[in-house]
């Protein structure tokens, strides 16, 4: 029996729905921002090192240095960014006794740790590194788990009060790629193999290290006040 009137209608509606929709979908997904693939191994240039050391906190008079090679993806150090380093904050950088130096060491099996790296590096450029350093570790379990941990990155920017729109040129650009790069080359040539791994006076911490052994450390290398 053939289609009436009406029921044709109804079909040819519902088509047309159909393509609404899919073509809103498609509108959508073309207005998302990329998201970066920040590519490993790349040729280090001047540009990417000059003038950088890392991302520091504390005085520059502070007696002692620390330098920490770290992963974003890293559960280790993911422990130490929010259970130990609080306390090392509040106890010894705040109180000038100590001086906190970070360095990228993105580990090859873990897939997102460059594309964290970077965006804890576009924050910078705005002024927010170590809040959006904190976020992405706060976050690591959803994000590591995530098809696309970029998305969860960008959310951190939002929240943390970044210019998302800066923040996304940041990201597309992959501008940092060699600056990050140039961290995981320093980071082996010292001897890092693993992360965390500090670097203390030209001698090499790796494995589990509590704010309580950090607090030690310090205080057997600052110079003793009369």
């Amino acid at each position: 029996m053939a289609a009436t009137p009406i029921g044709m209608k109804r079909f040819y509606a519902i088509l047309a729905g159909i393509a609404v929709l899919g073509l809103g979908a498609l509108g959508f997904l073309l207005s998302r921002p990329k998201v970066a693939s920040i590519p490993a191994n790349v040729t280090v240039q001047p540009l990417d090192t000059a003038g950088f050391r890392g991302y520091l906190k504390g005085s520059d008079s502070a007696p002692v240095e620390v330098t920490e090679y770290a992963d974003y993806q890293c559960p280790f150090c993911q422990t130490f960014a929010t259970l130990q380093m609080p306390t090392i904050e509040e106890r010894l950088i705040r109180t000038g006794k100590l001086r906190w130096r970070y360095r990228d060491f993105p580990l090859q099996q873990h897939q997102f740790a460059r594309l964290a790296a970077h965006a804890a590096a576009c924050a910078d450029e705005q002024g927010k590194y170590w809040e959006l350093h904190d976020r992405i570790y706060e976050g690591q379990a959803e994000w590591s788990a995530a098809r696309d941990a970029g998305d969860h990155f960008r959310d951190y920017a939002r929240a943390v009060g970044l210019d998302v729109a800066r923040y996304d040129d940041c990201m597309g650009s992959g501008k940092y790629a060699g600056r990050i790069q140039a961290s995981l080359e320093e980071g082996a040539k010292v001897g890092v193999a693993s992360t965390p791994t500090l670097l203390v006076s030209n001698r090499l911490y790796q494995g589990r290290i509590d704010s309580d052994a950090i607090r030690r450390l310090v205080d057997s290398l600052a110079p003793s006040t009369p």
